[in-house]
């Protein structure tokens, strides 16, 4: 709608996970050093925790998008807290065959892989996108899953992506082993104000702009109405757009954003993001 007014080839600030766009804030990039030790050091478990829309998943894909060939990837990104058998899924994940199998033969199955994987020079990489929803009794088979080893080496990895709720699931007495086993840890939070002027311009660089479009300003509010959490900025700054373009303004500045979150607050259909 606004790409050719604005000298962009595509939309920089849509919600969907793009790797292309990822913008390495200070928090950002620690954690994806923090995801990349574990995987080089054969961690056996690794947590990585964030708000809604901080961009986990947008890491994760990036993380995929650099791993080395000897790494064997499943992802599991459909959990909730009634799945009865998690190894099924993880199965699923992997490409492998699980129907119809019982408890005993999926865990031998499993056991196989790995060890097939490990005489191949592989080693096997689970990551487990919304782990906040698993439930207890998950998380105890996952630790269990983990005890498969050869010798001294760690045939399965296994990465945990979530909400702030999975930390304070981690930290109930009775996951006190699982949390023990846990290598490699970290929190992503909202990007401080002064990220914030540089992802906008960095998305807006990806997306074809050569020249600054939001002033210092408008960035300003964009850090404060946001919070600092990327989805939230791309939201707001998407319908921005969408107004300057419209009311054929060549920079969006803070009375643009102001008028956007008043029409928000006035006549959107959620909540304020403020």
């Amino acid at each position: 709608m606004y790409q050719t007014f604005y000298g962009l080839k595509e939309n920089p600030f849509s919600i969907q996970p793009d790797p292309e766009y990822l913008y390495f804030g200070r928090r950002h990039t620690y954690a994806y050093a923090m995801m990349e030790f574990g995987i080089k050091n054969r961690a056996g478990f690794m947590v990585v925790s964030g708000e809604i829309g901080c961009g986990k998943t947008t890491l994760i894909r990036h993380l995929l998008n650099n791993l080395a060939p000897d790494r064997t990837v499943g992802l599991v990104y459909n959990t909730h807290r009634e799945i009865a058998n998690l190894l099924e899924w993880i199965m699923l994940a992997l490409g492998l065959p699980y129907e119809g199998k019982s408890n005993v033969a999926l865990f031998d199955a499993f056991q196989s892989f790995l060890i097939e994987q490990y005489g191949l020079g592989h080693c096997v990489l689970l990551i487990i996108d919304e782990a906040q929803n698993l439930s207890p009794d998950a998380l105890e088979s996952l630790r269990m899953l983990s005890n498969i080893n050869a010798d001294k080496n760690q045939l399965l990895q296994i990465m945990l992506v979530g909400q702030p709720q999975l930390k304070d699931l981690l930290m109930r007495p009775d996951l006190q082993q699982f949390a023990q086993r846990v290598e490699v840890d970290f929190h992503i939070k909202p990007f401080a104000a002064s990220d914030v002027r540089s992802y906008i311009e960095h998305r807006l660089a990806v997306a074809g702009r050569t020249t600054p479009l939001f002033t210092p300003e408008a960035c300003s509010r964009v850090a404060e109405a946001s919070q600092g959490i990327p989805r939230r900025i791309n939201i707001l700054c998407n319908t921005a757009m969408v107004y300057g373009f419209s009311s054929e303004a060549e920079l969006i500045d803070v009375d643009l954003i102001e008028e956007v979150l008043s029409d928000k607050a006035e006549f959107g259909a959620l909540p304020n993001a403020e």
